[in-house]
């Protein structure tokens, strides 16, 4: 009896043995795609980069030149018009964006009828495909047939048709509007987690103090969103600086190449789209304007977390 008692108890501490190995291997075998994927498309890619940064390489040949592809990057007038427009573009659309993304989320947590589907229509821009989007916006402001110049002709805004594509400044305030059109909705998804979290008591505080809407909104709701309200900035910002699907859709950089944005440049190195950037393929230079383009990143993203740094601590 002794001994198969004991038999027992051993095979026991075996047998949950086995079910941990097992549920250790399920689990590594949960992660393992996540990781192959980001080991296959973002840490080799990221090596590549740096890698080739350092050469003439054109995809048949590699000579090493150094620093020459850093030197061209900093002294290329093209490359950094492209910067200066991805920075005009993505603050004007972050000063417009956001506000209405916050006074949406306000107005839409309150009670109206209606309120789902009004969260869903504002969120399904977000859903559809830049390349719909941007032709879409390329078909309303068409200079000739398009829907915005017919409207303001009907309103004695204008006389003539406006070639919204011909000049560079309006180029991109189209590039804006398509792309404030396409993004508030989840900014507004965003800003109206962050009301769900602000507890009841404040507002019921704030009445008894005699406050109204508006003052409630400016000393409870925005201090109460500032945490969110930095992780959304920060998010539109780098999204901002990363764009580039709509720009290729929209104008194609034209015209004369004007509203290139750091990141459509960089693609037409690595591949030649016109002649306006190059005709050869040059994916050493690309990889050097890459790494710079990513070290400024970098920049931008520590200095903004250092200046919001307060907003973390306002719940404190």
């Amino acid at each position: 009896m002794k001994s198969t008692a004991k038999i027992r108890t051993t095979a026991k501490p075996i047998k949950q043995k086995r079910a941990g190995v097992k549920e250790q291997v399920q689990s590594y075998c949960m992660i393992a795609p996540q990781v192959i994927g980001f080991l296959v498309f973002s840490l080799y890619p990221i090596f590549w980069v740096l890698r080739y940064a350092w050469f003439d390489y054109n995809s048949v040949t590699a000579i090493f030149v150094g620093f020459d592809n850093f030197t061209r990057v900093f002294t290329d007038a093209s490359y950094w018009n492209s910067v200066a427009n991805t920075f005009i573009i993505s603050i004007g659309k972050l000063i417009i964006e956001l506000p209405l993304a916050l006074i949406l989320a306000v107005a839409l947590s309150g009670n109206i009828r209606g309120k789902s589907a009004f969260r869903l229509s504002l969120y399904v821009p977000n859903i559809i495909s830049v390349a719909i989007v941007g032709i879409t916006f390329s078909y309303m402001f068409s200079s000739f047939d398009g829907i915005v110049n017919h409207l303001l002709q009907a309103a004695h805004i204008i006389d003539v048709p406006v070639n919204w594509f011909a000049n560079k400044w309006t180029a991109i305030v189209v590039i804006m509007i398509a792309s404030i059109w396409q993004g508030f909705g989840v900014n507004m998804i965003y800003f109206m987690a962050g009301l769900m979290n602000i507890p009841e008591e404040l507002y019921e505080c704030s009445r008894l103090d005699g406050a109204n809407k508006f003052q409630q909104f400016i000393h409870v709701t925005i201090p109460q969103l500032a945490p969110v309200a930095q992780i959304i900035c920060m998010l539109a910002i780098v999204s901002g600086i990363k764009m580039n699907d709509l720009v290729l859709v929209l104008t194609n950089g034209q015209p004369g190449g004007e509203t290139e944005v750091v990141m459509s440049y960089i693609l037409k190195l690595f591949f030649p789209m016109n002649a306006v950037v190059t005709a050869d393929p040059q994916i050493g230079y690309a990889c050097a304007a890459g790494v710079v383009t990513s070290v400024l990143l970098a920049i931008i993203t520590v200095l903004y977390l250092r200046m919001s740094r307060k907003a973390t601590t306002v719940n404190e």
